[in-house]
């Protein structure tokens, strides 16, 4: 009988990286059977995808919401898992959902791999104890993520980032003029979830309005996912007049867009590294709710930097700084409140061009360290020696 794999993501990114890691393990096992919990991008590598768990992905109290989805479909992977048990199952980030699957993995007794480290560095650490308990190995995508998590005892290895798998092997800066000899250009990315959009888009949309009063012939270039777009085009259709700002939309359209701008403000999440690898410079966002926040979200989340180009360099000691707060790019997060802040930022860094620059310089440094492919490809051989071997660590990782 063929050996089985159960992959189990929650959103966009996750459903991205699963689909190359599926490639990966079709390459170097053509027989595997693999299955789980995805979206169309999992199908189109070709996995069996038993429940949609993508479209619908959010995160807050919308997420909260989505619980009861999330255990219906819980309570039918333990069943399934009874029936067709796997060799292997493997989580792809999202942790709150694929702790609950690691737990019914391992008190089936089959193996866990956890793709895609949880930042319990930055929040959650009492989660600690629960990873150890219920996923056999973690693999890591940021490079001092490894320490760290063997230092509690956990099996870790640091596989790279999986987005330089999905990146354009060749992304230099489109051959045409450019800010200032031309009116700039702004990238406006409200995120990969529906949720983020729908609570971010409308003010970044506001700030957009700001920015074009300063700067009257200014574009805006907004790239949306599969999730993100009806939001986005409800909201610009609600708000049509002769007053909006040319909005240029593209669904599925990132890597194309983020070239051509000349600064983005952009959504917190795996996007400031996307961003970040086309070296363009950004400011990022989260709106937040401010009673949640003020009532538990600042007390339960310890970290004070939460943009991963941030994290990245706050803990390779790599690149400059540009930003308030010590930071190599600026962030507003929690974004609360007034837009004046995020839209002043914007003007400024517009009028001195000198500045996006110097932080251009300050991402490339930055990027170069993780700017490889190949993490997939040790995913791949990390799954197959886990079955092989569940208690093996370190399989197959290639630097």
């Amino acid at each position: 009988m063929p050996r089985r794999v159960f992959i189990t993501v929650a959103e966009v990114s996750g459903d991205k990286h699963a689909a190359q890691l599926i490639h990966s393990l079709r390459e170097l096992d053509p027989t595997l059977l693999i299955e789980g919990l995805g979206g169309p991008e999992m199908a189109a590598a070709g996995a069996i995808i038993h429940r949609n768990t993508v479209t619908r992905a959010a995160m807050g109290w919308r997420g909260a919401l989505r619980a009861a989805e999330i255990y219906g479909i819980l309570r039918w992977t333990r069943d399934h898992f009874d029936k067709f048990p796997p060799d292997l199952l493997v989580g792809v980030d999202s942790p709150s959902m694929n702790f609950h699957f690691a737990r019914a993995a391992h008190e089936r007794r089959i193996p866990a791999l956890q793709y895609v480290a949880p930042q319990l560095w930055a929040w959650a650490p009492w989660r600690m104890k629960k990873l150890r308990k219920w996923v056999d190995h973690v693999a890591c995508i940021l490079p001092f993520e490894e320490d760290y998590f063997r230092a509690h005892g956990i099996n870790a290895s640091f596989v790279g980032h999986p987005l330089f798998d999905e990146l354009p092997p060749r992304r230099e800066t489109p051959a045409t003029e450019r800010f200032p000899n031309r009116p700039p250009v702004i990238g406006l990315l409200p995120g990969s979830r529906k949720s983020e959009a729908q609570a971010n888009f409308p003010k970044l949309l506001e700030v957009a309005g700001r920015i074009r009063e300063a700067f009257g012939e200014a574009k805006f270039l907004v790239p949306t996912t599969a999730g993100t777009h009806p939001v986005v085009e409800q909201l610009l259709k609600s708000r049509e007049s002769a007053a909006q700002p040319p909005i240029e939309v593209g669904q599925d359209k990132f890597d194309a867009m983020v070239p051509r701008c000349d600064l983005c403000i952009t959504v917190s999440g795996t996007a400031t590294l996307h961003v970040a690898s086309f070296n363009v410079p950004m400011i990022v966002v989260y709106r937040a709710n401010p009673i949640v926040w003020h009532a538990a979200g600042r007390w339960l989340i310890p970290a004070r930097t939460f943009a991963l180009v941030n994290l990245l360099a706050k803990n390779t000691a790599a690149s400059g700084v540009t930003g308030p707060g010590g930071h190599t790019v600026p962030e507003f997060v929690p974004w609360i409140g007034s837009i004046d802040a995020v839209a002043d930022l914007a003007i400024e860094s517009l009028h001195h061009p000198e500045k996006l620059e110097a932080q251009r310089r300050a991402l490339s440094q930055l990027v170069g360290a993780l700017d490889h492919p190949g993490a997939s490809m040790n995913v791949a051989r990390l799954a197959l020696g886990m079955i092989k071997n569940p208690q093996e660590a370190g399989v197959g990782i290639e630097p």
